[in-house]
This record gives C-alpha cells, sequence and structure tokens, in this order.
C-alpha cells in the first residue's frame, strides 16, 4: 500500500540520511515494537527511558511511511470537539482524554529537547474560526467547555479577529500551548538517539507472521524469527489487524508547502490556523518561511497517481490560504497526497488485544497521530510492565466490539 504520493517537502529539509548498523539479534526481547515511523520510535523512546529491554522492527527505512508526510500540526484538540466528545462518553472521560493530549504535546516538547531536535519543536497557539454564521454557537460551547475545566483558550468576536488577522470571519476560538513540529526530522532524531543508545533498530526487516510459542510471541520475518514476551504493533496507518472492522477507515488529504514568505507580521504568533467545517483547511508556517496548509480529505483508501490530479487540489488549498491571507504571492512548491485513517468514535486505539495477551497496539487514528502515539507510548510502557493505567480504558481496543472485528 502507497502511503502517499507526489513530492514531499520534508525530506528535502533532511540533509544527513540515519545511517544504522545491522544489530546482533538476541535469543529473546521482552518486547518487539514493529514500525519504525512516529509512533514506533515515541514507543520505543518512551521503553528506553522505562529500562525495557526492547528492539525495534520496520520493514523500510525509519520514518519513510507516514511521518515523511505528516503536516506537523500539534494539537490537545481533537476533529471532535470536546463538548461534542462529552456528550458521546461522559464529561469527565472526555475531559480526560482532552488533558491526556495537552500532557502528550507538553512530552513531546521533552522529547524534542532530550534528542536534540528543539529548533523543529516550535510552541504555537491555535485558532479555531467558524467557517459560517451558523458555526458561531458550535464554536462558543466548545470555548466555555474548555474554560470551563481550566484549559487556556480566548474567545475573538469578529472585529477582535479581524484586529489580529488579515481574514474576515464571525468569531474564533484560541486555544494555547500547541506546536508545530518538522515530523521526519524529530523521528530521525529519536532514533538517532536510540541508536547512541545501542537500542537495536532492525531496518528492512519485513515482519510475515505473528504466532503464539506458549511464552510469549514468534515474530516471523524472511531473515529470521524473532521472539518476545509482548510484541506492539506500532505501524501507522500502512498495515492495521483493525483495517476491516467497519471502526476504522482509510481516507486521503492533500498538502502543499509554498515559496518562502519574508513577512508574517499580519499573521499574529504564527498560530497554527484551522476551521469548523468539514472537511477543514489546516494551515501552518515553517522554520524556513514557507507556509504548509492541507485539506480536501476524500473518502477514498488510496493514493491518487495522477499528478495532474495532486496539482489541481493543490492549486485549490493554494487559492484558499490566499484568501486568508491575500498579501501573500504564494506559489506551490511541493505538493502531495497521504492517507490517514479515521475512527468511528473519532479516539485512537490504544492496547491490549482484547483475545490475545501480550499483544499490543497503537493507532493512532483520528486527527492527531502524533499526539497518540505519544500518550499512548505512556500506556504501552506501562503495559508490559505490569504497571496499572487507568486511563487506557478510554482507547482500548474492545471498547466498541462488534462481531464483524477481525483481528490477527
Amino acid at each position: 500500500m502507497e502511503m502517499h504520493n507526489g513530492e514531499l517537502y520534508w525530506p528535502k529539509t533532511e540533509s544527513e540520511q540515519v545511517v544504522l548498523a545491522r544489530p546482533q539479534k538476541k535469543e529473546r526481547y521482552d518486547v518487539l515494537v514493529i514500525g519504525a515511523g512516529m509512533s514506533g520510535t515515541l514507543t520505543a523512546y518512551t521503553l528506553h527511558q522505562d529500562g525495557v529491554d526492547f528492539a525495534v522492527l520496520d520493514k523500510g527505512k525509519v520514518g519513510a511511511g507516514s511521518t515523511a508526510a505528516n503536516t506537523g500540526l500539534i494539537q490537545y484538540s481533537n476533529d471532535i470537539m470536546l463538548h461534542e466528545l462529552a456528550a458521546q462518553i461522559g464529561e469527565a472521560d472526555a475531559v480526560r482524554f482532552y488533558k491526556l493530549c495537552a500532557e502528550a504535546v507538553d512530552s513531546l516538547d521533552e522529547v524534542a529537547e532530550t534528542v536534540g531536535a528543539k529548533d523543529v519543536y516550535i510552541r504555537r497557539d491555535s485558532l479555531c474560526f467558524a467557517s459560517c454564521d451558523e458555526d458561531v454557537t458550535k464554536l462558543r460551547r466548545e470555548y466555555e467547555m474548555l474554560t470551563k475545566h481550566g484549559f487556556a483558550a480566548e474567545w475573538l468576536d469578529r472585529d477582535e479577529l479581524k484586529a489580529r488577522f488579515p481574514f474576515d470571519k464571525p468569531a474564533a476560538l484560541v486555544t494555547k500551548g500547541d506546536a508545530e513540529v518538522n515530523p521526519l526530522t524529530l523521528s530521525r532524531q529519536v532514533v538517532r538517539h536510540l541508536s547512541q543508545a545501542n537500542v537495536p533498530i532492525f531496518e528492512e526487516t519485513d515482519v510475515t507472521d505473528v504466532v503464539s510459542d506458549g511464552n510469549g510471541w514468534l515474530v516471523v520475518t524472511p531473515e529470521a524469527t524473532f521472539k518476545a514476551n509482548h510484541v506492539i504493533f506500532a505501524t501507522g496507518y500502512g498495515t492495521s489487524p483493525l483495517l476491516d472492522s467497519h471502526r476504522l477507515e482509510l481516507n486521503r488529504s492533500y498538502a502543499i508547502a509554498t515559496n518562502p514568505v519574508d513577512d508574517f507580521r499580519s499573521w499574529d504568533g504564527r498560530a497554527l490556523i484551522w476551521e469548523t467545517k468539514r472537511p477543514y483547511l489546516y494551515v501552518r508556517t515553517t522554520t524556513d518561511g514557507r507556509i504548509i496548509a492541507g485539506g480536501l480529505d476524500e473518502e477514498k483508501p488510496e493514493t491518487p497517481h495522477s499528478e495532474a490530479l495532486i496539482q489541481k487540489r493543490a492549486e485549490r488549498i493554494r487559492q484558499a490560504v490566499e484568501e486568508l491571507f491575500p498579501m501573500y504571492e504564494l506559489t506551490v512548491e511541493y505538493a502531495w497526497v497521504a492517507l490517514f485513517g479515521e475512527s468511528v468514535d473519532q479516539l485512537p486505539f490504544i492496547g491490549e488485544h482484547p483475545d490475545r495477551p501480550h499483544l499490543y497496539y497503537l493507532l493512532g487514528y483520528g486527527g492527531n497521530g502524533t499526539v497518540y502515539s505519544m500518550l499512548g507510548s505512556k500506556m504501552l510502557s506501562d503495559a508490559v510492565r505490569g504497571v496499572e493505567n487507568e486511563d487506557a480504558r478510554i482507547v482500548r481496543l474492545d471498547r466498541v466490539r462488534q462481531s464483524d472485528t477481525t483481528f490477527p
């Protein structure tokens, strides 16, 4: 399955490839992590911090899948608003989940600092504007729910918004403490950090089967069979053992990176920008002054090969950005399309297989994959170490069990 097509921007920012020596395979590991993208590397980082004996396997090179196409908006707010999530799962659990996301944004900052990627992890505010007058009530309800529970948020009416940004919208909600990141650099810096600590990372090691050996799991590859007490699938959107369930689906989204912009004075705080309509436009800046924007999500589980189609979608996104910032003369220098996963309840699936003990999944489906990867890494580290985590029930795999769910 091709996770993306088109010309990606982030690989152009990486002048040095990650070069890993092939490690020696041990007889048995406590944990095997399958996947070395953002989910896998953050899981590996947390396991290493917690002193777990483990190894990482990836069928390709580190960060070559969805991570390279990630647009790098790091937000604690989710595609499902807090007040909507409260109606779905109860206010206490909804607030706790949002707080976990906010904590994960801070944890990612700490990871970036530790691995030498702080220059590509920059804290920003987020601004969500009402796309139409009818959405103001919903957005105001979200503001009230956030502030009720201690989240730092600010309400902007039309005039206040126009005083800080060059576009005219009915109202906007500003949330504090989010971030923008170069996801590929962060992921690769984590890998370099782990490599320096002699964590075994096996690239180009394709897992063909996982079977029980009575005491744990045998992870079969063409070259060798690995043994482990626990196995964590952190394979992003590429291969998911739950994909046959109607609880999960793959869609595609388009993104662009523009030419560098000289002056961001009209863009208050270079905030991350998104909106209430679905699918929504999302916009951010980069350290070299470009604008990354995306949207035009389509309910199609494959990436198109047509360069003309990608460029057509890219032009629509460019025009949408220029409508917000008409003072910029923008050209599309990079344009791509990528798959992303969504769940029916818009929450990730993280935890132990309900029927196969010691088999775990970190499936960051939903609008905040990197944030979910961070919070999920802590839940799974607790799980393999036998530490009870009361929050894990919110995102457990069997929270919406269906008779047609397919597990490995």
